[in-house]
Formats: C-alpha cells, structure tokens, sequence
C-alpha cells in the first residue's frame, strides 16, 4: 500500500468532520480555549484528547491509535519559569478504557495492563529504539510547573531523532519562545504536528510506533508589538516551520546545510509562511487543512 491506513481514510474524515468513534476518548469541546478562536485544525482525522492532569484541561492532542503517536498537539503558549520538570512519564487510561477517570496517569514501575499496552505507545516502545521522546507540546513553552509536567505524556510524543531533538528543532522552540515572549502582547496559540512517510512507513518495536518523517510547528499571535524590528516583521500575526526527522530524505521540503555541524547534519529546520506549510501539508495528506480560524488574520 502506498499510503498508510491513516491516511486512506483522511479525505473521508474531512468530509463527514471530526471521527468520533464510540471508544474514543470524545472530542475537543472541554479544552476548546487552547484553540485560536476555539477552532480546531481542520483536515486531519484521529482521536481528540483533552489532555488533563492534575484535574485541568492542559493542553489538545490529535491522536492516531494506529500510529500510537499523536497527528498534532495544540496548546496556549506561556513564558516559561523555573527548571525543566523530571520526566516522568504518564499514559491516556481513557485509550485503555472509555470510563476511565480522564486524568493522565504516570507509568507503574511493573508489568503494565494489556489494555494500556494494546490502546497506546508505552516506555519499553522507546527504550533501545535509537529514537527519542520527542515532544510535540514542549514543556518549555508553558509557566507553570504543572502544564510542563502534564508535557510529559506519551500521547504527546512521537520517534523523533537525537540530532532533531537536541539540534534543530531545539533550537525551534527556543527561538519561539524567545519571539512570542518578547513581542506577542495577548495570547500565543501553538499548534505541532508531524508529517508521516508517503510510502514504506517506518516504525519502531515491531510496528508499534510510527515514525514522522518530518516534523512541523506554527503559532498564532493575533495581538503583538506593532514596533517589531525590521528582520521579525514577517513574523506575525503567524509564523511556521518543517523540521526533517530524517538524514536521508528528498530537500524538497526542507534542503540539507552542508555546515551544520555533523551531529546535526540532515536535521535541518525550514521556517516559512502559515500558507506554505498548509501547501506541504496539502500535498502530504492529500486534502485541505487549516492550521488556524482564517489563517490567524483576525483580531483577538
């Protein structure tokens, strides 16, 4: 099969809307506020989960149970403080068991529920894999201690390269939040997705988790600094990027720096336009999808 199973059904699921499927966790309307405009991006299909922790709705994830990854994470982005929080790594029960309390849950130290194992990625998936935790929602772009430590779900990770996670897209969500902390005046809504392989899907322990073949990210700051210096000025009201997950990818989306330093080679991040990602991600998923309410353009 040349497109995965997911994405076979993607242009029916954008035309009948959101697949609510009876075992699935639900929909966004709970967490709706991490949305611009309480829209939620338009064209991709999955499970929607209210990511919740600590009795609070965090943040939103568009989930795959086939790809036991997430499509995409949505969430309000804040100024950071404090030291990164331990990693201590929690699951979705409500992917396991519909009644299920809907707070995430942290990994026991033994043997794990089948339920659990079956229903989404676990620890043992990622151990030995040579792929790390990438986050999609980075607990970098939150303030308080408990939306950073509700980052570290596995619901919102996917099988992200070393040399992406610690280079590249690194420096992506440190540019980011340097950007929005210092210029954008009212709230900074961030959403984070992946784009999968077109054909010969990769996957870590034994088909389990699906690997991105790239990696994408855009914000929506609709009320900013109207005297931004001249080289940020095409930065906002939103602003987007496509960081390869893969050294030995085509430089059709993102071309390859021969000057990186090796470690990072092939990791290359791509800022663009809201609009040329929605292309890229057009051309990918073979159907329209919108990141944002009319493009980010209006105000808050």
């Amino acid at each position: 099969m040349s497109h995965h199973s997911d994405l076979a059904v993607v242009v029916l699921a954008f035309t009948v809307g959101w697949c609510l499927c009876a075992a699935d966790v639900g929909d966004f309307a709970p967490c709706l506020q991490v949305f611009y405009k309480s829209w939620p991006p338009k064209g991709l299909s999955g499970t929607p989960i209210c990511q919740h922790y600590y009795n609070q709705y965090r943040f939103a994830t568009l989930y795959s149970r086939p790809r036991r990854s997430p499509w995409f994470s949505a969430y309000l982005y804040s100024v950071p403080q404090g030291k990164r929080p331990s990693a201590s790594w929690k699951f979705e029960p409500q992917l396991a068991y519909p009644r299920a309390d809907g707070n995430m849950i942290p990994f026991p130290p033994g043997p794990l529920d089948q339920n659990v194992v079956d229903s989404q990625a676990v620890e043992l998936d990622y151990i030995n894999s040579t792929y790390s935790r990438g986050h999609l929602n980075p607990s970098l772009h939150h303030q308080s201690h408990e939306d950073r430590s509700a980052t570290f779900t596995l619901t919102n990770v996917v099988p992200q390269k070393a040399g992406s996670n610690d280079g590249p897209w690194e420096d992506l969500e440190q540019a980011v939040n340097k950007t929005l902390g210092a210029y954008c005046l009212g709230d900074s809504y961030i959403v984070t997705g992946i784009i999968p392989y077109l054909k010969d899907e990769r996957w870590i322990k034994n088909h389990r988790v699906a690997v991105p073949e790239y990696m994408w990210s855009a914000y929506c700051c609709p009320n900013y600094n109207s005297s931004l210096p001249e080289e940020l000025k095409g930065l906002f009201p939103t602003y987007a990027a496509v960081g390869r997950n893969d050294r030995n990818s085509t430089e059709e989306i993102v071309p390859v720096s021969q000057t990186a330093k090796k470690r990072f080679r092939g990791y290359d991040v791509r800022q663009m336009p809201l609009e040329t990602l929605e292309m890229y991600l057009k051309d990918r998923f073979n159907t329209v999808v919108s990141v944002f309410y009319e493009k980010c353009s209006g105000s808050d």
